[in-house]
């Protein structure tokens, strides 16, 4: 039997398993919660890297600090606002998207201006 035959077989049959037992809601449930542990992965794998770099970046200056902490709390409380109230397509899509871009983009500046080597 073809793989992705097979893999469909699998899906259809665990949604049929869905339907007739009637757990969509236990689903949903279990959707918020992997949507929670998503995050908290997130923010660990971001806890874990600041770890490894805080004494260099204490290194830094005071504005650069600023701009680099506020970005990086910025974006992570735009992709928590986006976890758990989820925004339509759209201008709430656009809104995400522009606030992320903006605030990697200021970490990749200030990062970039503090690792210039005698240029």
């Amino acid at each position: 039997m073809n793989a992705t035959l097979r893999g469909f077989l699998i899906i259809a049959l665990i949604a049929a398993i869905v339907v007739v037992l009637q757990l969509q809601q236990t689903l949903a449930a279990l959707f918020i919660l992997a949507r929670i542990a998503f995050f908290l992965a997130i923010a660990y794998f971001l806890f874990l890297t600041w770890r490894d770099r805080r004494e260099e970046i204490s290194m830094w200056s005071t504005r650069s600090r600023v701009v680099f902490y506020g970005s990086a709390l910025l974006m992570i409380v735009n992709v928590g606002a986006r976890f758990f109230t989820p925004v339509g397509g759209g201008f709430g899509l656009i809104a995400f998207l522009a606030v992320f871009l903006c605030g990697g983009f200021a970490m990749w500046r200030v990062w970039r201006d503090e690792h210039t080597y005698g240029y």
